[in-house]
Protein backbone atom coordinates (compact mmCIF):
# COMPACT_ATOMS: atom_id res chain seq x y z
CA UNK A 1 0.00 0.00 0.00
CA UNK A 2 1.06 3.60 -0.56
CA UNK A 3 1.50 6.40 1.96
CA UNK A 4 1.87 10.04 0.92
CA UNK A 5 2.92 12.69 3.45
CA UNK A 6 3.16 16.46 3.13
CA UNK A 7 4.93 18.36 5.89
CA UNK A 8 7.59 21.08 5.66
CA UNK A 9 9.94 19.34 8.09
CA UNK A 10 12.44 16.63 7.23
CA UNK A 11 11.56 13.05 8.21
CA UNK A 12 14.17 11.71 10.64
CA UNK A 13 12.73 8.25 11.29
CA UNK A 14 9.76 5.98 10.72
CA UNK A 15 9.09 3.50 13.54
CA UNK A 16 6.70 0.54 13.56
CA UNK A 17 5.07 -1.04 16.63
CA UNK A 18 5.01 -4.04 16.98
CA UNK A 19 8.44 -4.20 15.36
CA UNK A 20 8.30 -5.95 12.01
CA UNK A 21 4.51 -5.78 11.69
CA UNK A 22 4.96 -3.56 8.63
CA UNK A 23 7.87 -2.68 6.39
CA UNK A 24 8.15 0.91 5.22
CA UNK A 25 10.21 1.81 2.14
CA UNK A 26 10.76 5.41 1.06
CA UNK A 27 10.19 6.34 -2.58
CA UNK A 28 10.77 9.46 -4.66
CA UNK A 29 9.07 12.69 -3.69
CA UNK A 30 6.35 14.00 -5.98
CA UNK A 31 6.73 17.18 -8.03
CA UNK A 32 5.21 19.29 -5.26
CA UNK A 33 7.16 17.72 -2.44
CA UNK A 34 4.88 14.99 -1.15
CA UNK A 35 6.89 12.21 0.47
CA UNK A 36 6.05 8.74 -0.85
CA UNK A 37 6.34 5.43 1.00
CA UNK A 38 5.42 1.84 0.19
CA UNK A 39 4.11 -0.22 3.12
CA UNK A 40 3.81 -3.99 3.26
CA UNK A 41 2.06 -5.95 5.97
CA UNK A 42 4.13 -8.69 7.61
CA UNK A 43 2.31 -9.64 10.83
CA UNK A 44 -1.45 -9.93 11.33
CA UNK A 45 -3.23 -7.43 13.58
CA UNK A 46 -2.94 -3.82 14.71
CA UNK A 47 0.19 -1.82 13.94
CA UNK A 48 1.22 1.77 14.57
CA UNK A 49 3.56 3.74 12.32
CA UNK A 50 5.16 6.81 13.93
CA UNK A 51 6.76 9.37 11.64
CA UNK A 52 9.24 11.67 13.39
CA UNK A 53 10.22 15.02 11.91
CA UNK A 54 13.33 17.12 12.48
CA UNK A 55 11.40 19.83 14.36
CA UNK A 56 10.27 17.32 17.00
CA UNK A 57 6.80 16.71 15.57
CA UNK A 58 5.55 13.13 15.70
CA UNK A 59 2.76 11.79 13.50
CA UNK A 60 1.05 8.48 14.26
CA UNK A 61 -0.82 6.33 11.73
CA UNK A 62 -2.69 3.19 12.76
CA UNK A 63 -3.03 0.20 10.45
CA UNK A 64 -4.64 -3.22 10.59
CA UNK A 65 -2.81 -6.01 8.78
CA UNK A 66 -4.92 -8.89 7.47
CA UNK A 67 -4.29 -11.83 5.24
CA UNK A 68 -4.76 -11.16 1.50
CA UNK A 69 -8.37 -10.09 1.03
CA UNK A 70 -9.49 -13.12 -0.98
CA UNK A 71 -8.06 -15.44 1.67
CA UNK A 72 -9.86 -13.52 4.41
CA UNK A 73 -13.19 -14.18 2.69
CA UNK A 74 -12.29 -17.84 2.16
CA UNK A 75 -11.47 -18.14 5.88
CA UNK A 76 -14.79 -16.52 6.76
CA UNK A 77 -16.70 -19.06 4.71
CA UNK A 78 -14.80 -21.96 6.20
CA UNK A 79 -15.50 -20.79 9.75
CA UNK A 80 -19.18 -20.11 9.07
CA UNK A 81 -19.79 -23.51 7.50
CA UNK A 82 -17.78 -25.53 10.04
CA UNK A 83 -17.49 -23.92 13.49
CA UNK A 84 -20.79 -22.04 13.18
CA UNK A 85 -22.68 -24.84 11.44
CA UNK A 86 -25.45 -26.05 13.77
CA UNK A 87 -26.59 -29.55 12.89
CA UNK A 88 -28.71 -31.07 15.66
CA UNK A 89 -31.70 -32.91 14.23
CA UNK A 90 -34.63 -32.67 16.58
CA UNK A 91 -33.81 -29.21 17.90
CA UNK A 92 -37.12 -28.21 19.51
CA UNK A 93 -37.04 -24.75 17.96
CA UNK A 94 -36.37 -25.93 14.41
CA UNK A 95 -32.98 -24.22 14.09
CA UNK A 96 -31.14 -27.15 12.52
CA UNK A 97 -29.37 -27.13 10.13
CA UNK A 98 -28.17 -23.52 10.05
CA UNK A 99 -25.30 -21.09 10.44
CA UNK A 100 -25.76 -19.71 13.95
CA UNK A 101 -24.32 -17.00 16.16
CA UNK A 102 -20.94 -17.75 17.75
CA UNK A 103 -19.21 -16.87 21.01
CA UNK A 104 -15.47 -16.59 20.40
CA UNK A 105 -14.73 -16.40 24.15
CA UNK A 106 -16.21 -19.88 24.61
CA UNK A 107 -15.48 -21.06 21.08
CA UNK A 108 -19.01 -22.36 20.84
CA UNK A 109 -22.26 -21.71 19.04
CA UNK A 110 -24.67 -19.53 21.01
CA UNK A 111 -27.56 -21.93 21.56
CA UNK A 112 -29.15 -19.84 24.32
CA UNK A 113 -29.22 -16.13 25.06
CA UNK A 114 -31.87 -14.21 26.97
CA UNK A 115 -31.94 -11.86 23.97
CA UNK A 116 -33.70 -14.68 22.19
CA UNK A 117 -33.15 -13.41 18.65
CA UNK A 118 -29.38 -13.91 18.93
CA UNK A 119 -29.81 -17.66 19.33
CA UNK A 120 -33.06 -17.67 17.36
CA UNK A 121 -31.73 -16.77 13.88
CA UNK A 122 -33.69 -13.51 13.97
CA UNK A 123 -33.10 -9.77 14.00
CA UNK A 124 -29.63 -8.66 12.86
CA UNK A 125 -28.01 -10.27 15.89
CA UNK A 126 -29.25 -13.74 14.99
CA UNK A 127 -29.49 -13.43 11.21
CA UNK A 128 -26.02 -12.00 10.86
CA UNK A 129 -24.11 -15.25 10.47
CA UNK A 130 -26.43 -16.92 7.97
CA UNK A 131 -26.65 -13.69 5.96
CA UNK A 132 -22.84 -13.45 5.86
CA UNK A 133 -22.74 -17.07 4.71
CA UNK A 134 -25.07 -16.33 1.81
CA UNK A 135 -23.11 -13.29 0.71
CA UNK A 136 -19.88 -15.26 0.90
CA UNK A 137 -21.37 -17.75 -1.55
CA UNK A 138 -22.35 -14.92 -3.88
CA UNK A 139 -18.71 -13.86 -4.01
CA UNK A 140 -16.83 -17.14 -3.58
CA UNK A 141 -19.14 -20.15 -4.05
CA UNK A 142 -17.94 -23.67 -3.28
CA UNK A 143 -19.92 -26.86 -3.80
CA UNK A 144 -19.70 -28.06 -0.19
CA UNK A 145 -20.82 -24.74 1.23
CA UNK A 146 -23.66 -24.32 -1.29
CA UNK A 147 -24.93 -27.80 -0.39
CA UNK A 148 -25.11 -26.83 3.27
CA UNK A 149 -26.75 -23.50 2.55
CA UNK A 150 -29.46 -25.15 0.47
CA UNK A 151 -30.15 -27.47 3.40
CA UNK A 152 -30.50 -24.40 5.61
CA UNK A 153 -32.90 -22.72 3.18
CA UNK A 154 -35.11 -25.79 2.80
CA UNK A 155 -34.90 -26.96 6.40
CA UNK A 156 -34.94 -23.75 8.42
CA UNK A 157 -35.43 -20.56 6.40
CA UNK A 158 -38.42 -21.56 4.24
CA UNK A 159 -41.12 -22.84 6.54
CA UNK A 160 -39.27 -21.82 9.70
CA UNK A 161 -37.90 -18.31 9.81
CA UNK A 162 -40.23 -17.48 6.92
CA UNK A 163 -43.80 -18.79 6.82
CA UNK A 164 -44.42 -21.06 3.84
CA UNK A 165 -48.21 -21.36 4.01
CA UNK A 166 -51.38 -19.72 5.26
CA UNK A 167 -52.22 -16.05 5.61
CA UNK A 168 -48.70 -15.23 6.72
CA UNK A 169 -47.00 -16.97 3.78
CA UNK A 170 -43.76 -15.08 2.98
CA UNK A 171 -43.91 -13.28 6.32
CA UNK A 172 -40.69 -13.35 8.36
CA UNK A 173 -40.91 -14.08 12.06
CA UNK A 174 -38.82 -12.35 14.70
CA UNK A 175 -37.10 -15.41 16.19
CA UNK A 176 -37.21 -19.18 16.24
CA UNK A 177 -36.01 -19.36 19.85
CA UNK A 178 -38.37 -18.05 22.51
CA UNK A 179 -38.77 -18.27 26.28
CA UNK A 180 -41.97 -20.07 27.12
CA UNK A 181 -41.56 -22.93 29.61
CA UNK A 182 -45.25 -23.74 29.35
CA UNK A 183 -44.88 -24.39 25.64
CA UNK A 184 -41.46 -26.07 25.98
CA UNK A 185 -41.57 -27.68 29.43
CA UNK A 186 -38.77 -30.12 28.63
CA UNK A 187 -36.31 -27.61 27.17
CA UNK A 188 -33.41 -26.94 29.56
CA UNK A 189 -33.47 -23.13 29.62
CA UNK A 190 -30.21 -21.95 31.20
CA UNK A 191 -31.06 -20.83 34.77
CA UNK A 192 -28.00 -18.54 34.85
CA UNK A 193 -29.59 -16.28 32.22
CA UNK A 194 -32.07 -13.54 33.07
CA UNK A 195 -35.24 -14.55 31.25
CA UNK A 196 -37.43 -11.88 32.94
CA UNK A 197 -36.91 -8.86 30.65
CA UNK A 198 -38.53 -7.76 27.41
CA UNK A 199 -35.75 -9.41 25.39
CA UNK A 200 -36.99 -12.90 26.27
CA UNK A 201 -39.93 -13.04 23.90
CA UNK A 202 -42.58 -15.67 24.41
CA UNK A 203 -43.90 -17.88 21.62
CA UNK A 204 -46.49 -15.39 20.41
CA UNK A 205 -44.03 -12.50 20.30
CA UNK A 206 -41.39 -14.55 18.50
CA UNK A 207 -43.89 -15.46 15.78
CA UNK A 208 -44.67 -11.84 14.93
CA UNK A 209 -44.01 -10.79 11.32
CA UNK A 210 -44.02 -7.10 12.17
CA UNK A 211 -40.36 -6.05 11.90
CA UNK A 212 -39.35 -4.90 8.42
CA UNK A 213 -35.60 -5.18 8.99
CA UNK A 214 -35.84 -8.97 9.21
CA UNK A 215 -37.09 -9.27 5.64
CA UNK A 216 -33.91 -7.81 4.17
CA UNK A 217 -31.77 -10.72 5.35
CA UNK A 218 -34.13 -13.23 3.81
CA UNK A 219 -34.06 -11.41 0.48
CA UNK A 220 -30.26 -11.34 0.67
CA UNK A 221 -30.14 -15.10 1.18
CA UNK A 222 -32.43 -15.85 -1.76
CA UNK A 223 -30.75 -13.33 -4.06
CA UNK A 224 -27.29 -14.72 -3.36
CA UNK A 225 -28.50 -18.21 -4.22
CA UNK A 226 -30.17 -16.92 -7.37
CA UNK A 227 -26.80 -15.54 -8.45
CA UNK A 228 -25.04 -18.82 -7.63
CA UNK A 229 -27.64 -20.90 -9.44
CA UNK A 230 -27.85 -18.65 -12.50
CA UNK A 231 -24.14 -18.10 -13.09
CA UNK A 232 -22.43 -21.32 -11.99
CA UNK A 233 -23.02 -24.86 -13.17
CA UNK A 234 -23.78 -27.74 -10.83
CA UNK A 235 -23.50 -25.88 -7.53
CA UNK A 236 -27.14 -25.30 -6.58
CA UNK A 237 -29.21 -28.45 -7.07
CA UNK A 238 -32.32 -28.23 -4.88
CA UNK A 239 -34.07 -25.41 -6.73
CA UNK A 240 -33.86 -23.66 -10.07
CA UNK A 241 -32.62 -20.10 -10.34
CA UNK A 242 -36.13 -18.70 -10.89
CA UNK A 243 -37.39 -20.20 -7.62
CA UNK A 244 -34.77 -18.26 -5.66
CA UNK A 245 -35.44 -15.02 -7.53
CA UNK A 246 -39.19 -15.35 -7.07
CA UNK A 247 -38.77 -16.05 -3.35
CA UNK A 248 -36.88 -12.77 -3.02
CA UNK A 249 -39.59 -10.96 -4.98
CA UNK A 250 -42.46 -12.46 -2.96
CA UNK A 251 -40.70 -11.57 0.30
CA UNK A 252 -40.48 -7.91 -0.73
CA UNK A 253 -44.09 -7.88 -1.84
CA UNK A 254 -45.29 -9.23 1.52
CA UNK A 255 -43.14 -6.67 3.31
CA UNK A 256 -44.58 -3.71 1.42
CA UNK A 257 -48.25 -4.79 1.44
CA UNK A 258 -50.02 -2.48 3.93
CA UNK A 259 -52.48 -5.25 4.75
CA UNK A 260 -49.67 -7.18 6.45
CA UNK A 261 -48.94 -4.33 8.88
CA UNK A 262 -45.20 -4.76 8.89
CA UNK A 263 -43.59 -2.04 10.99
CA UNK A 264 -40.74 0.25 9.86
CA UNK A 265 -41.45 -0.20 6.14
CA UNK A 266 -41.31 3.59 5.73
CA UNK A 267 -37.69 3.93 6.85
CA UNK A 268 -34.50 2.92 5.10
CA UNK A 269 -33.60 -0.68 5.94
CA UNK A 270 -30.10 -2.01 6.56
CA UNK A 271 -28.81 -4.08 3.68
CA UNK A 272 -31.70 -3.21 1.38
CA UNK A 273 -29.30 -2.80 -1.51
CA UNK A 274 -30.25 -6.46 -1.89
CA UNK A 275 -33.67 -5.14 -2.97
CA UNK A 276 -32.27 -3.05 -5.80
CA UNK A 277 -29.96 -5.89 -6.85
CA UNK A 278 -32.96 -8.22 -7.01
CA UNK A 279 -35.00 -5.73 -9.03
CA UNK A 280 -32.11 -5.29 -11.48
CA UNK A 281 -31.94 -9.04 -12.02
CA UNK A 282 -35.70 -9.30 -12.44
CA UNK A 283 -35.48 -6.69 -15.21
CA UNK A 284 -32.66 -8.61 -16.89
CA UNK A 285 -34.78 -11.76 -16.76
CA UNK A 286 -37.67 -9.96 -18.46
CA UNK A 287 -40.13 -10.29 -15.57
CA UNK A 288 -42.06 -7.24 -16.77
CA UNK A 289 -45.24 -7.56 -14.69
CA UNK A 290 -43.46 -8.36 -11.45
CA UNK A 291 -40.97 -5.56 -12.04
CA UNK A 292 -43.83 -3.08 -12.45
CA UNK A 293 -45.53 -4.32 -9.29
CA UNK A 294 -42.36 -4.09 -7.21
CA UNK A 295 -41.42 -0.70 -8.62
CA UNK A 296 -44.85 0.66 -7.70
CA UNK A 297 -44.38 -0.44 -4.09
CA UNK A 298 -40.88 0.96 -3.81
CA UNK A 299 -41.82 4.21 -5.52
CA UNK A 300 -44.39 4.90 -2.82
CA UNK A 301 -41.62 4.64 -0.25
CA UNK A 302 -39.23 6.80 -2.30
CA UNK A 303 -41.89 9.46 -2.87
CA UNK A 304 -42.50 9.59 0.86
CA UNK A 305 -38.80 10.17 1.50
CA UNK A 306 -38.65 12.80 -1.22
CA UNK A 307 -41.19 14.83 0.73
CA UNK A 308 -39.03 14.79 3.87
CA UNK A 309 -36.05 17.05 4.52
CA UNK A 310 -34.09 14.33 6.31
CA UNK A 311 -35.71 10.95 5.64
CA UNK A 312 -33.42 8.87 7.82
CA UNK A 313 -35.73 7.42 10.46
CA UNK A 314 -34.95 4.25 12.36
CA UNK A 315 -35.90 2.12 15.35
CA UNK A 316 -33.52 4.39 17.25
CA UNK A 317 -33.90 8.09 17.99
CA UNK A 318 -30.79 8.73 15.87
CA UNK A 319 -29.12 6.31 13.52
CA UNK A 320 -26.78 5.94 10.57
CA UNK A 321 -28.60 3.08 8.85
CA UNK A 322 -31.36 4.52 6.68
CA UNK A 323 -29.16 6.38 4.22
CA UNK A 324 -28.17 3.29 2.24
CA UNK A 325 -31.67 2.39 1.07
CA UNK A 326 -32.93 5.96 0.94
CA UNK A 327 -30.12 6.77 -1.47
CA UNK A 328 -30.80 3.69 -3.60
CA UNK A 329 -34.49 4.31 -4.23
CA UNK A 330 -34.45 8.11 -4.39
CA UNK A 331 -31.66 7.89 -6.96
CA UNK A 332 -33.52 5.15 -8.86
CA UNK A 333 -36.72 7.18 -9.10
CA UNK A 334 -35.00 10.47 -9.89
CA UNK A 335 -35.34 12.23 -6.53
CA UNK A 336 -31.83 13.59 -6.86
CA UNK A 337 -31.90 16.25 -4.10
CA UNK A 338 -32.80 13.59 -1.52
CA UNK A 339 -30.15 11.16 -2.77
CA UNK A 340 -27.56 13.94 -2.48
CA UNK A 341 -28.76 14.72 1.04
CA UNK A 342 -28.27 11.07 1.94
CA UNK A 343 -24.67 11.08 0.75
CA UNK A 344 -23.94 14.40 2.41
CA UNK A 345 -25.23 13.12 5.74
CA UNK A 346 -22.98 10.07 5.43
CA UNK A 347 -19.99 12.33 4.83
CA UNK A 348 -20.88 13.99 8.13
CA UNK A 349 -20.57 10.82 10.21
CA UNK A 350 -18.10 8.72 8.19
CA UNK A 351 -14.66 10.17 8.98
CA UNK A 352 -11.46 10.23 6.95
CA UNK A 353 -8.59 9.87 9.41
CA UNK A 354 -5.29 7.89 9.36
CA UNK A 355 -6.57 5.20 11.71
CA UNK A 356 -7.80 1.80 10.56
CA UNK A 357 -10.67 1.71 13.08
CA UNK A 358 -12.14 5.18 12.59
CA UNK A 359 -11.40 5.62 8.91
CA UNK A 360 -14.65 4.96 7.05
CA UNK A 361 -16.42 3.78 10.21
CA UNK A 362 -19.90 5.28 10.31
CA UNK A 363 -20.84 6.31 13.83
CA UNK A 364 -22.58 3.50 15.72
CA UNK A 365 -23.02 3.18 19.48
CA UNK A 366 -25.70 0.79 20.68
CA UNK A 367 -25.59 -2.60 19.01
CA UNK A 368 -23.21 -4.19 21.49
CA UNK A 369 -26.32 -4.12 23.69
CA UNK A 370 -28.50 -5.88 21.12
CA UNK A 371 -26.03 -8.15 19.35
CA UNK A 372 -22.75 -8.21 21.30
CA UNK A 373 -21.48 -10.45 24.06
CA UNK A 374 -23.28 -10.29 27.42
CA UNK A 375 -22.17 -7.47 29.69
CA UNK A 376 -21.68 -4.95 26.90
CA UNK A 377 -22.50 -1.24 27.06
CA UNK A 378 -23.24 1.74 24.86
CA UNK A 379 -19.89 2.45 23.26
CA UNK A 380 -18.38 3.74 20.03
CA UNK A 381 -18.30 0.72 17.73
CA UNK A 382 -15.52 0.52 15.17
CA UNK A 383 -16.40 -1.15 11.88
CA UNK A 384 -19.86 -2.18 12.89
CA UNK A 385 -22.15 -2.70 9.91
CA UNK A 386 -22.42 1.04 9.29
CA UNK A 387 -19.01 0.81 7.61
CA UNK A 388 -19.89 -1.68 4.89
CA UNK A 389 -23.44 -0.45 4.31
CA UNK A 390 -22.83 3.30 4.12
CA UNK A 391 -19.96 2.66 1.73
CA UNK A 392 -22.48 1.44 -0.87
CA UNK A 393 -24.09 4.82 -1.66
CA UNK A 394 -20.79 6.67 -1.18
CA UNK A 395 -19.01 4.61 -3.84
CA UNK A 396 -22.06 4.65 -6.12
CA UNK A 397 -21.92 8.44 -5.96
CA UNK A 398 -18.17 8.43 -6.58
CA UNK A 399 -18.59 6.41 -9.77
CA UNK A 400 -20.86 9.19 -11.05
CA UNK A 401 -18.44 11.97 -10.08
CA UNK A 402 -14.93 10.51 -10.02
CA UNK A 403 -13.25 13.86 -9.44
CA UNK A 404 -14.37 13.69 -5.80
CA UNK A 405 -11.55 11.65 -4.26
CA UNK A 406 -12.94 12.14 -0.76
CA UNK A 407 -15.87 9.88 -1.63
CA UNK A 408 -13.55 7.15 -2.86
CA UNK A 409 -11.35 7.34 0.21
CA UNK A 410 -14.13 7.08 2.80
CA UNK A 411 -16.15 4.59 0.75
CA UNK A 412 -13.21 2.29 0.20
CA UNK A 413 -12.22 2.60 3.85
CA UNK A 414 -15.69 1.48 4.92
CA UNK A 415 -15.65 -1.41 2.46
CA UNK A 416 -12.24 -2.64 3.61
CA UNK A 417 -13.01 -2.00 7.27
CA UNK A 418 -15.50 -4.86 7.14
CA UNK A 419 -12.62 -7.30 6.63
CA UNK A 420 -10.79 -6.30 9.80
CA UNK A 421 -13.56 -7.95 11.86
CA UNK A 422 -12.43 -11.37 10.57
CA UNK A 423 -9.72 -13.03 12.63
CA UNK A 424 -6.95 -15.37 11.49
CA UNK A 425 -9.22 -18.43 11.58
CA UNK A 426 -12.21 -16.74 9.93
CA UNK A 427 -14.38 -15.76 12.90
CA UNK A 428 -16.09 -12.40 12.27
CA UNK A 429 -16.83 -10.15 15.24
CA UNK A 430 -19.78 -7.79 15.43
CA UNK A 431 -17.43 -4.79 15.97
CA UNK A 432 -14.38 -3.46 17.83
CA UNK A 433 -14.71 -1.92 21.30
CA UNK A 434 -13.30 1.61 21.02
CA UNK A 435 -13.17 2.65 24.68
CA UNK A 436 -9.49 2.81 25.73
CA UNK A 437 -9.88 0.32 28.56
CA UNK A 438 -11.24 -2.24 26.08
CA UNK A 439 -9.67 -1.96 22.60
CA UNK A 440 -10.68 -5.46 21.55
CA UNK A 441 -13.02 -7.25 19.21
CA UNK A 442 -16.34 -8.30 20.69
CA UNK A 443 -16.62 -12.02 21.37
CA UNK A 444 -19.97 -12.40 19.58
CA UNK A 445 -20.46 -12.73 15.82
CA UNK A 446 -23.71 -10.83 16.35
CA UNK A 447 -24.90 -8.67 13.48
CA UNK A 448 -21.75 -8.82 11.36
CA UNK A 449 -23.79 -10.10 8.39
CA UNK A 450 -25.03 -6.72 7.10
CA UNK A 451 -21.44 -5.45 7.27
CA UNK A 452 -20.26 -8.25 5.01
CA UNK A 453 -23.24 -7.72 2.71
CA UNK A 454 -21.96 -4.18 2.24
CA UNK A 455 -18.49 -5.50 1.53
CA UNK A 456 -19.69 -8.16 -0.91
CA UNK A 457 -21.81 -5.70 -2.90
CA UNK A 458 -18.99 -3.13 -2.97
CA UNK A 459 -15.70 -5.00 -3.20
CA UNK A 460 -13.88 -3.72 -6.29
CA UNK A 461 -10.63 -2.34 -7.66
CA UNK A 462 -10.63 1.39 -8.37
CA UNK A 463 -8.05 2.84 -10.76
CA UNK A 464 -7.35 6.57 -10.70
CA UNK A 465 -4.92 9.02 -12.28
CA UNK A 466 -4.25 11.55 -9.55
CA UNK A 467 -2.87 14.97 -10.54
CA UNK A 468 -0.16 14.73 -7.88
CA UNK A 469 0.37 11.00 -7.31
CA UNK A 470 -0.21 9.68 -10.83
CA UNK A 471 -1.75 6.28 -11.53
CA UNK A 472 -2.89 4.56 -8.35
CA UNK A 473 -5.25 1.71 -7.50
CA UNK A 474 -7.45 0.98 -4.53
CA UNK A 475 -7.56 -2.82 -4.41
CA UNK A 476 -4.83 -3.34 -6.98
CA UNK A 477 -1.12 -3.06 -7.69
CA UNK A 478 -0.14 -0.62 -10.45
CA UNK A 479 2.77 -0.50 -12.85
CA UNK A 480 3.20 2.07 -15.64
CA UNK A 481 5.17 1.75 -18.86
CA UNK A 482 4.68 4.67 -21.20
CA UNK A 483 0.99 4.91 -22.04
CA UNK A 484 0.27 1.41 -20.72
CA UNK A 485 -1.09 1.13 -17.18
CA UNK A 486 -1.24 -2.40 -15.77
CA UNK A 487 -3.20 -3.23 -12.62
CA UNK A 488 -3.04 -6.59 -10.89
CA UNK A 489 -6.45 -7.00 -9.25
CA UNK A 490 -6.20 -8.05 -5.58
CA UNK A 491 -9.50 -7.08 -3.95
CA UNK A 492 -11.43 -9.81 -2.15
CA UNK A 493 -13.90 -10.88 -4.86
CA UNK A 494 -12.24 -9.59 -8.06
CA UNK A 495 -15.59 -9.10 -9.75
CA UNK A 496 -15.56 -5.33 -10.32
CA UNK A 497 -13.13 -2.76 -11.73
CA UNK A 498 -13.76 0.98 -12.04
CA UNK A 499 -11.40 3.02 -14.22
CA UNK A 500 -12.01 6.60 -13.13
CA UNK A 501 -10.37 8.52 -16.03
CA UNK A 502 -12.70 6.69 -18.42
CA UNK A 503 -15.78 6.55 -16.18
CA UNK A 504 -15.76 2.82 -16.99
CA UNK A 505 -17.23 0.23 -14.62
CA UNK A 506 -16.61 -3.41 -15.51
CA UNK A 507 -18.34 -6.17 -13.57
CA UNK A 508 -18.51 -9.95 -13.75
CA UNK A 509 -21.51 -12.14 -13.01
CA UNK A 510 -19.16 -15.12 -13.29
CA UNK A 511 -15.36 -15.58 -13.26
CA UNK A 512 -12.73 -13.27 -11.76
CA UNK A 513 -10.51 -10.45 -12.98
CA UNK A 514 -6.80 -11.15 -12.72
CA UNK A 515 -5.36 -8.11 -14.47
CA UNK A 516 -6.48 -4.94 -16.24
CA UNK A 517 -4.43 -2.99 -18.77
CA UNK A 518 -5.37 0.53 -19.82
CA UNK A 519 -3.82 2.22 -22.81
CA UNK A 520 -4.17 5.84 -21.79
CA UNK A 521 -3.47 7.00 -25.35
CA UNK A 522 -5.93 4.83 -27.30
CA UNK A 523 -8.37 4.23 -24.40
CA UNK A 524 -8.34 0.49 -25.12
CA UNK A 525 -8.84 -1.65 -22.02
CA UNK A 526 -7.71 -5.26 -21.84
CA UNK A 527 -8.92 -7.48 -19.02
CA UNK A 528 -7.44 -10.85 -18.14
CA UNK A 529 -9.98 -13.34 -16.79
CA UNK A 530 -9.20 -16.31 -14.55
CA UNK A 531 -9.04 -19.80 -16.12
CA UNK A 532 -12.18 -21.90 -16.39
CA UNK A 533 -13.32 -24.09 -13.53
CA UNK A 534 -15.80 -26.95 -13.50
CA UNK A 535 -18.61 -24.70 -12.26
CA UNK A 536 -17.55 -21.56 -14.15
CA UNK A 537 -16.70 -22.45 -17.78
CA UNK A 538 -17.85 -19.04 -19.03
CA UNK A 539 -17.47 -15.45 -17.85
CA UNK A 540 -20.28 -12.92 -18.04
CA UNK A 541 -18.91 -9.42 -18.54
CA UNK A 542 -20.93 -6.26 -18.01
CA UNK A 543 -19.88 -2.81 -19.21
CA UNK A 544 -21.28 0.31 -17.57
CA UNK A 545 -20.38 3.99 -17.76
CA UNK A 546 -21.76 5.83 -14.74
CA UNK A 547 -19.78 8.88 -15.88
CA UNK A 548 -18.67 9.94 -19.37
CA UNK A 549 -15.66 12.28 -19.41
CA UNK A 550 -15.20 14.68 -22.29
CA UNK A 551 -13.62 12.95 -25.26
CA UNK A 552 -14.52 9.43 -24.13
CA UNK A 553 -16.80 7.30 -26.28
CA UNK A 554 -19.14 4.41 -25.50
CA UNK A 555 -17.36 1.25 -24.43
CA UNK A 556 -18.27 -2.25 -25.58
CA UNK A 557 -16.71 -5.68 -25.40
CA UNK A 558 -14.75 -6.17 -28.61
CA UNK A 559 -15.34 -9.34 -30.63
CA UNK A 560 -18.31 -11.57 -31.25
CA UNK A 561 -19.78 -12.96 -28.06
CA UNK A 562 -23.25 -14.12 -27.17
CA UNK A 563 -25.27 -11.82 -24.95
CA UNK A 564 -27.26 -13.07 -21.96
CA UNK A 565 -29.24 -10.72 -19.76
CA UNK A 566 -27.17 -7.81 -21.00
CA UNK A 567 -23.81 -9.44 -20.31
CA UNK A 568 -21.26 -10.65 -22.85
CA UNK A 569 -20.68 -14.40 -22.44
CA UNK A 570 -16.98 -15.18 -22.81
CA UNK A 571 -15.89 -18.85 -23.06
CA UNK A 572 -12.98 -19.61 -20.72
CA UNK A 573 -10.16 -22.13 -21.11
CA UNK A 574 -7.48 -23.76 -18.99
CA UNK A 575 -5.40 -20.60 -19.37
CA UNK A 576 -6.30 -16.98 -18.58
CA UNK A 577 -8.49 -15.30 -21.21
CA UNK A 578 -7.87 -11.76 -22.46
CA UNK A 579 -10.82 -9.62 -23.53
CA UNK A 580 -10.68 -6.13 -25.04
CA UNK A 581 -13.05 -3.33 -24.16
CA UNK A 582 -13.08 -0.60 -26.81
CA UNK A 583 -14.83 2.74 -27.16
CA UNK A 584 -16.77 3.90 -30.19
CA UNK A 585 -17.04 7.64 -30.76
Amino acid sequence: MKLFLRYPGRVTSVDVVPAGALTVAAGSNTANGWKQYTLRGRAWGRARVTVKYADGTNQALSYYVTKPAAQVVNDLGNFLFTKQWFDKPGDPFGRSPSVMSYDRAKDAIVEQDARVWIAGLGDEGGSGSWLAAGMKLFGQPTKAEVDKYERFIDGVLWGGIQYSEGERKYGVRKSLLYYDPKDKPNFPYDPKLNWTTWTSWNKEASESTGRAYNYVHVVGAYWSMYRVSRNHEGLATRHTWDWYLDQAYQTMMFLTDPANKVGYTNVGLMGASAFTETLADMKREGWTEKVAALEARMKMRADRWAAQAYPFGSEMAWDSTGQEEVYAWTRYFGHNPQSLTAVNSIIGYMPLVPHWGYNGAARRYWDFIYAGAPGSRYERQLHHYGSGLNAIPVLARYREQPDDLHLLRIGYAGTMGALTNIDQEGFASVAFHAFPESLKWDAYSGDYGPNFLGHALNSATYVINHPEFGWQAFGGNVSVSGARVTVNVVDSLRKRVYIAPLGLYLTLDASRFERVEVDSRTQVVRVTLAPATADTPRARVRVEQPFTPTGVGTFRVAGTFASERGASVVPLSAKPTVVEIRATR
